[in-house]
């Protein structure tokens, strides 16, 4: 009895001793993986524009300050529209109403600050499919009244499929590298374990800055570059080890 229970114990002990050798040898096989970081971009032309165009105006009280700066968007609307523009692309990004103030100078040389009516400041944001079009419509708006331009820049319509692409050539890229290592290092490469993609936007070129615009007489539009936005991504991809 006693040689069956020492058989037994036995037994039972190369079996303890099995277990973690094999868990060992699964880890060993499922860490057996190689991690590449696979990159792509894009340019692309943008397909509309957008233009914030505005006026500040004076007037001697508040009402007449607004209703200057008011008549003069009301202009600007009437004439995004005779460029084919919607009034869901149409939109008012700035309304301002403040007292002016000048400098006057006192006998004892100082100077302080005096009231000088109002000053009302208005902007539209206009964005145009037809981006030839826009010289001249910021040209146009300042024979409407316009005396600022706040900024100009391009953009997609739908910057997700830009995104999606880059990404598809990322994961791409990825499987490429991963493909190469593989055959380099003489071993069989296998299925992606995990892939993460990492958010990398997407530019959109400025091709004006905020400036003033005091000239209303009549001259060729405003020339303008839309250039190219672009589009990156990168995935991180790991892939398993064949044996």
């Amino acid at each position: 009895m006693r040689r069956l229970l020492h058989r037994a114990a036995a037994a039972s002990l190369a079996l303890a001793l099995a277990i973690p050798a094999l868990a060992d040898d699964d880890k060993a096989k499922h860490e057996s993986r190689i991690v590449v970081t696979g990159r792509a971009r894009a340019e692309t032309p943008p397909d509309f524009a957008s233009v914030e165009i505005g006026i500040e105006a004076k007037g001697a009280t508040p009402a007449a300050a607004l209703d200057g700066a008011s008549n003069v968007v009301r202009a600007l609307i009437a004439l995004s529209a005779g460029f084919g523009v919607g009034e869901s692309d149409i939109g008012t990004t700035t309304v301002t109403l403040t007292q002016g103030t000048r400098e006057v100078r006192q006998p004892d040389g100082s100077i302080t600050e005096k009231p000088d009516g109002y000053r009302a400041a208005n902007s539209l944001r206009v964005r145009l499919a037809d981006m030839g079009k826009l010289g001249e419509l910021m040209r146009k708006a300042l024979d409407a009244g316009a005396n600022r331009i706040e900024g100009v820049a391009f953009g997609l319509k739908d910057p997700n499929a830009a995104e999606a692409t880059v990404q598809v050539a990322a994961m791409k890229d990825a499987m490429a590298q991963a493909g190469r290592l593989a055959e380099t290092a003489g071993v069989k490469l296998g299925p992606p374990l995990s892939i993460q993609t990492t958010p990398q936007g997407g530019g959109m070129p400025m091709a004006m800055a905020a400036a003033p615009m005091r000239s209303k007489r009549s001259g060729v539009p405003v020339p303008l570059a839309a250039g190219t936005i672009e589009t990156s991504a990168e995935v991180s991809a790991s892939f398993a080890i064949l044996p």
